[in-house]
């Protein structure tokens, strides 16, 4: 006797659309909220100082530039006082710092929901991105605080101040999204994070685009394709305007940066998309 004919089902994954995973995102959109109140409640979870955290960094930061760069060193600072000048930088740099390094390792950390339910895995990253966003609220209040006991007004473009985060956080989540794939599979990630932050930092923070030399001729604006270079000059414009020497609205220094953030958004999320049905066998 010879075997009935058994049917056989073939399944074979197909390429979605944007309106599907549109869909799908907004199905699971409070699993993201989760997420983002987690990290929150984590974040600070049996520390001495909690949030304050968020404070003590960039001020330490700061007074170390201020007497170091701008003492010492004596670079410009458009005619702020240096501790000023750095403050309004690096409170927005430690945000994007942190959104970064915490959305590179989000998936290991999390490597545990990977193997047992299915969710948009981009919520990960995504939420660590937003959760550290809780962080720059507070950090960014003081430093205004800072600014009105120091005498220093601040006019309409502190209107501008949200543009210049959501860039912050396009660019942190779309680096930190491809990052958190690639560490799924290479866990030097992990290493290379924190010494990618600090080059970057320095490549970010240190100087104003209007102090390089003219010399450099094509060389100023190959440093303008830093897309943290035209968003930290954003912040440092719309608080400190009234103070600057020269007042040069930022706008040229964002879209010299803009090709730049959309490179590393697109090819984050490419990376992560294409990885992201292997997470659960490489965790």
């Amino acid at each position: 006797m010879t075997a009935p004919d058994v049917p056989i089902t073939e399944i074979r994954s197909t390429p979605r659309s944007l309106s599907a995973f549109s869909r799908e995102y907004l199905q699971y959109r409070d699993l993201l909220y989760f997420f983002v109140w987690r990290d929150i409640k984590v974040r600070y979870k049996q520390t001495l100082l909690g949030i304050a955290w968020a404070v003590l960094v960039p001020v330490t930061q700061m007074l170390i530039f201020g007497v170091i760069f701008g003492k010492v060193a004596k670079l410009p600072s458009n005619g702020i006082d240096p501790f000023v000048f750095y403050l309004c930088a690096l409170v927005p740099w430690q945000y994007f710092a942190g959104a970064l390094t915490s959305s590179s390792q989000s998936l290991v950390s999390q490597s545990h929901l990977l193997t047992k339910v299915y969710f948009p895995r981009l919520f990960i990253p995504i939420g660590a991105c937003l959760s550290s966003g809780v962080d720059f609220a507070v950090a960014f209040a003081l430093m205004l605080g800072v600014l009105w006991v120091g005498g220093i007004g601040l006019g309409g473009n502190l209107a501008l101040v949200p543009l210049f985060w959501l860039l912050m956080f396009v660019s942190a989540a779309g680096v930190g999204s491809g990052l958190s794939a690639l560490a799924v599979r290479y866990r030097d990630v992990r290493f290379i994070v924190p010494f990618l932050v600090q080059v970057w930092m320095y490549a970010s923070v240190l100087l104003p685009f209007d102090a390089l030399p003219e010399q450099w001729g094509a060389w100023r604006y190959a440093y303008a394709l830093n897309p943290m270079v035209g968003v930290l000059e954003g912040f440092r414009w719309a608080l400190l305007e009234s103070q600057m020497i020269d007042a040069t609205p930022p706008w040229p220094l964002l879209l010299l940066g803009l090709p730049a953030t959309l490179a590393f958004v697109y090819l984050g999320l490419a990376y992560f998309h294409r990885v992201e049905r292997k997470f659960a066998d490489s965790v």
